[in-house]
């Protein structure tokens, strides 16, 4: 049995207040004083704190008593459509119209326009053994584009992973160009490990070497870059002091096993990690992003992608533009969270086996 509770504008006040409770779960509403309308999902094992009419963001996760998210400067979000303006949620979602920094002919902002996209309806979904909280955004603009997104998250009872689903429909009648990137932003320990199903090499882990604009570089950084390109493997431990100042950018070619999925992961010194696992086929690019200075610390080891992230021109030009035609429907489904010590030894196993070929 589900039960559905629509959500609005008037459930969100100052002060944080229970909206409904059943089974382990609990669910209150606040609002930041910053405007932004806010809900809080509690399970057994921790919290996720969502954004249901900005881009349905996960602003913040928490599982096991451990902090997922990544440091920012921001410590709660701001109403805004800019990207830049409210970043350090756990997770944004980021397309349709281009991904990363705008080219010269490029008219999106950076990353899309979905970031903070206002979501025009917001509810729960209620059962006995997990809650969902989804949202539905319609992007229209004359002669252009006219589509639907709805995004579903899900968290289930005695689970620290979340399940989330991107699905939209192309209202015209003509087709679009779309394209899509789960920007999943962990807190990096240090001595953390990358595991993840690809082959570690530079063809297959590609180091970004364009500069965008928003990123200023520093002294040595070109250095680290060359090194990364000729072996990608020595970003696999984060030993403190190397430089992902101010950020480095991956594309990998992930490996999905018999099953169809790919895995990721990014192991705490104390057995721990965060997960992300996900259907290639539905997203064919692995961006990987790492981030460490004073203000900012975050690692994105595995965004799942439509294309890389040097913009709509760019990647339309290398054939990684979706092509949705009138009236279709494109979804992804990944699965992100927290793992404990015996779950990540038994995803590394799967992982080495997908990544020597064994079935698995």
């Amino acid at each position: 049995m589900s039960v559905r509770i629509e959500l609005h504008d008037s459930h969100f006040g100052e002060l944080e207040r229970p909206l409904c409770e059943v089974g382990e779960f609990v669910v209150s509403t606040f609002r930041y004083d910053t405007g932004v309308a806010t809900l809080r999902i509690k399970n057994s094992r921790g919290e996720i704190i969502m954004l249901p009419f900005q881009g349905q963001q996960i602003w913040r996760a928490l599982f096991d008593d451990r902090e997922l998210t990544m440091k920012s400067m921001f410590d709660k979000p701001r109403a805004t459509r800019v990207f830049l303006e409210t970043y350090g949620a756990f997770l944004v979602h980021c397309g349709f119209a281009g991904l990363g920094a705008p080219g010269p002919t490029d008219a999106h902002p950076l990353h899309g326009e979905l970031p903070n996209a206002p979501m025009q309806t917001a509810w729960l979904e209620v059962k006995p053994d997990e809650i969902t909280v989804a949202g539905s955004y319609q992007h229209t603009i004359a002669f252009e584009t006219n589509y639907v997104a709805t995004i579903r998250t899900t968290i289930s009872s005695g689970s620290a992973l979340i399940d989330v689903s991107v699905m939209v429909e192309n209202l015209k009648n003509t087709s679009m160009d779309l394209m899509y990137l789960g920007h999943v932003n962990f807190k990096p320990a240090d001595h953390g490990e990358l595991h993840y199903s690809a082959t570690y090499d530079p063809d297959n882990v590609r180091v970004r070497r364009s500069i965008p604009s928003h990123v200023t570089p520093k002294p040595g950084y070109a250095e680290f870059l060359e090194k990364l390109a000729r072996d990608p493997t020595a970003s696999h431990i984060l030993k403190p002091g190397l430089s992902f100042d101010p950020e480095v950018v991956f594309e990998v070619d992930l490996k999905a096993g018999a099953d169809g999925v790919a895995h990721a992961l990014h192991k705490h010194p104390d057995g721990f990690s965060d997960y992300v696992s996900y259907r290639p086929d539905q997203a064919p690019v692995c961006m990987r992003w790492i981030c460490r200075t004073p203000d900012q610390d975050g690692i994105g080891f595995a965004f799942p992608s439509t294309s890389g992230v040097e913009g709509y021109t760019v990647e339309k030009s290398k054939g990684r533009a979706v092509e949705l035609r009138g009236g279709e429907i494109w979804r992804i489904d990944m699965k992100i969270g927290h793992l404990t010590a015996a779950e990540t030894s038994d995803v590394i196993e799967k992982i080495e086996n997908i990544r020597s070929g064994r079935p698995c």
